[in-house]
């Protein structure tokens, strides 16, 4: 019989090179649970070795098998046992295994796992906007199973695929296939399938080398994001009286589609998802995280009132998967093909190995519908040769798995027309106006413009949003200022812009959390991006969170705004209440002030009195209630002094270049360098290097530098693709045209 054991405890972790002293550590452990999120510019990244002892364990039988199961090891790992090497595996988010018998020895064995995650010429992914964390963060296990035992050598997948479909008749069929290793004769595959409620209601006997066999239900319970019904599936491999190995797994019943103009429907129903998307690390945990980590971050995800998850941007922990099915989410799961492409067979080779390990090995998971190609990969420019391998994948995602869609994240500046539409069943684009560049505003009519010219495209908004400190505050919030005023204003845009437009497929906001990126310093804090709607520490759950609550949850609630504004000045302030009822009633200090019928937002002319105030918001479900405190004068604390930098930066480029003629036509004179070289290109003039770093630092806040955090995502780009996929309005219509000027005065 199947026994699995935890290698969990006490492991010795030494570092080759020296950078640190080698320490006992228990998984899951990453050497980055601090420095990828301290704010310290940089992360260790480099090779270190696990190693600790173990007996092996004996199955009864002779001709038993032992396997070492590792869920994840980033980003690259060699596991040896006794010295000898039993498997090398790049990609650091899949399960990979190996037969590690014949390598064992009576009593005690050694095993090291080798782990990196350094950079290689052929894995993904090779640079993006978040912390590669080192280490073995999903711990390791020993599988010990008979000679005969359900497949655990096919891309580290489960050995059995269960493919539930709705029929006419109200039932479903599931089609069962399990993969025996070393089938004989006179072994059998019993399957029994029991209902949501725990009744076996199904069940048929197959010869272990024809396993496959549909088996009918009638009045079939169906799964849904609000229904998340699970059937139970196991799997027995029997010989005569005795069980040799078992499976035992979840499933669900659905069915879903997506049209360009009726978006995304389940089991029949039109439901446009809306949802958030997520990365796998805690603060000072960075990636290691429990079952238990994985689930909260569900929960309260699932309190947020979404019924999607973005899975970014790599494959997730199997509780994580588990937790979406109990909960009821529609998952997009993806590999980490992301922001710098890797040309050659070898690079797309591992591309394809990464796909077959996210599908095989997630295939029964009934929450997930979408399998994502790519995210933003055309930073670095397009070529043929990368459109290749994009229907490449897309056609190895049929082949592997014909009952799912397939989607794709463009880039903001991705061309409208082109060779990157039409590749895989559905598309979205990562849209950040009003942060990034542009304007609020922008995004309705992009989309609208969008759906216009490509009715037949299926559209979604894979991300957006904009960074939010929860120490920042403003009664007169503007992009840039980090404000957590400015957050819930952009979301109470974007909130409604989907709203309104129920043909888009799915939105997904970035992030539902803050995370690790140590490349990052905005905002006045350094090493992550605090796009989230909920901290790093999952401790405060900002205001745009509760705003996504009333658009979305369909449990009573209703929040005040502005609790951490705690301190306000003037003869009135504006009070927002955000509510899914119909209407709210305010209270000042035990007195109403005012009820009010709205949509979402209730907004509340306020007359504080001098000292403390409380406000009480009530609906006939639900009420809130915060202090706030009138004063004078607002707290300098209150203003990301940053912010007053940015504003006279804008203010000095301007006056810096405005002798010039910024109207005049866009030149390119030859030997000089201008706005259409890369960033690379410029960095080997000091002087053209100087005005693009300052213009990208204006533009994005980013500090670039050769070699240093993001470059090599950036490396590649020009100041045009980067101005038209972030352009600024505080910067003017002539920004580009500014730079330009100054750049084609300087000899290559």
């Amino acid at each position: 019989m199947r026994n699995l054991y935890s290698l969990n405890q006490g492991w010795t972790l030494s570092f080759p090179k020296g950078e640190r002293e080698t320490e006992t550590v228990n998984l899951p452990h990453t050497w980055n649970a601090v420095d990828g999120m301290d704010g310290n510019g940089s992360y260790l990244r480099t090779t270190a070795v696990y190693t600790r002892t173990f007996k092996a364990p004996t199955q009864p039988l002779a001709g038993g098998r032992l396997y070492v199961e590792i869920p994840a090891a980033a980003l690259k790992a060699t596991v040896r046992i006794n010295g000898k090497d039993a498997v090398t595996h790049e990609g650091g988010y899949s399960c990979f295994r190996a037969d590690i018998t014949d390598l064992c020895v009576a009593g005690d064995n050694e095993i090291s796992i080798e782990v990196s995650n350094e950079d290689t010429p052929t894995m993904y992914p090779a640079s993006a906007d978040f912390t590669f964390y080192g280490g073995l963060y999903r711990g390791v296990n020993l599988i010990s199973v008979p000679e005969t035992h359900f497949d655990l050598d096919y891309y580290g997948g489960p050995g059995i695929m269960v493919t539930p479909k709705p029929t006419e008749d109200g039932g479903a069929d599931f089609t069962v296939q399990a993969f025996v290793t070393n089938a004989g004769d006179d072994f059998t595959v019993q399957y029994i399938l029991e209902d949501p409620y725990g009744w076996e209601i199904a069940g048929a006997v197959r010869p272990s080398d024809n396993t496959a066999v549909t088996l009918h239900v009638p009045e079939a319970v169906l799964w849904s994001m609000d229904e998340p019904n699970l059937y139970t599936v196991t799997a027995r491999l029997n010989r005569r009286n005795e069980t040799y190995d078992e499976i035992i797994l979840n499933a669900g019943v659905r069915s879903f589609a997506v049209t360009p103009d009726g978006g995304f429907s389940i089991n029949g129903v039109a439901t446009p998802l809306r949802g958030v998307s997520r990365h796998q690390d805690r603060l000072y945990k960075g990636n290691a995280l429990t079952a238990e980590d994985h689930y909260e971050d569900a929960q309260i995800i699932k309190d947020l009132g979404a019924n999607t998850i973005r899975l970014a941007h790599y494959q997730h922990s199997q509780d994580f998967y588990d937790a979406c099915d109990q909960l009821g989410f529609a998952v997009w799961a993806e590999i980490p093909f992301i922001s710098v492409f890797k040309p050659g067979d070898a690079a797309h080779e591992h591309c394809r190995q990464e796909m077959k390990e996210l599908v095989i090995q997630n295939y029964n998971h009934p929450s997930i519908m979408f399998w994502g190609i790519s995210n933003e990969i055309l930073i670095g420019g397009i070529s043929q040769e990368l459109v290749d391998r994009h229907h490449d994948l897309q056609k190895l995602v049929k082949e592997l798995d014909p009952t799912r869609l397939t989607t794709i994240a463009h880039v903001s500046h991705t061309p409208t027309e082109g060779p990157m539409h039409h590749i895989t069943d559905l598309e979205s684009y990562n849209h950040y106006f009003g942060w990034y560049g542009g304007k609020i505003e922008d995004n309705g009519p992009w989309l609208d413009k969008f759906h216009a010219e490509h009715p037949d495209i299926c559209l979604g908004v894979s991300e957006y949003g904009c960074e939010g400190i929860v120490n920042w505050h403003s009664s007169n919030p503007q992009r840039k200022d980090y404000s957590e005023e400015y957050q819930t204003m952009y979301h109470e845009h974007m909130a409604q812009v989907f709203e309104d437009r129920p043909w888009i497929w799915a939105t997904h906001v970035w992030n539902m959390f803050d995370f690790g990126c140590a490349a990052r310093n905005e905002g006045g804090v350094g090493g992550r991006n605090n796009k989230g709607l909920v901290t790093m520490d999952r401790k405060t759950r900002k205001e745009s969170f509760y705003l996504y609550q009333a658009y979305w949850s369909k449990e009573p609630m209703v929040h005040i705004v502005g609790r951490r504004y705690a301190q306000r000045a003037g003869e009135t302030i504006e009070v927002k209440v955000y509510s899914n009822q119909d209407e709210v009633t305010l209270f000042l200090n035990g007195k109403e002030i005012g009820k009010q019928q709205a949509h979402r937002i209730f907004r509340f002319e306020v007359a504080l009195q001098p000292g403390f105030n409380t406000l009480m918001a009530i609906t006939e479900d639900a009420r809130d209630c915060i202090t706030l405190e009138k004063v004078e004068k607002e707290p300098a604390s209150y203003v990301l002094p940053e912010f007053t930098e940015h504003v006279e930066g804008v203010a000095n480029w301007f006056q810096q270049v405005g002798s010039l003629d910024l109207d005049a036509p866009m030149e390119f004179p030859e030997g000089y360098y201008n706005v259409n070289d890369s960033l690379d290109e410029l960095s080997h003039n000091e002087e053209a290097f100087a005005i693009v770093t300052k213009a990208v630092k204006l533009t994005t806040n980013f500090s670039i530098e050769p070699g240093v955090g993001m470059w090599d995502m950036l490396k590649k780009m020009s100041p045009k693709v980067m101005c038209e996929m972030m352009p600024d309005s505080s910067l003017g219509d002539k920004f580009l045209n500014s730079i330009n000027a100054q750049l084609i005065k300087i000899k290559k």
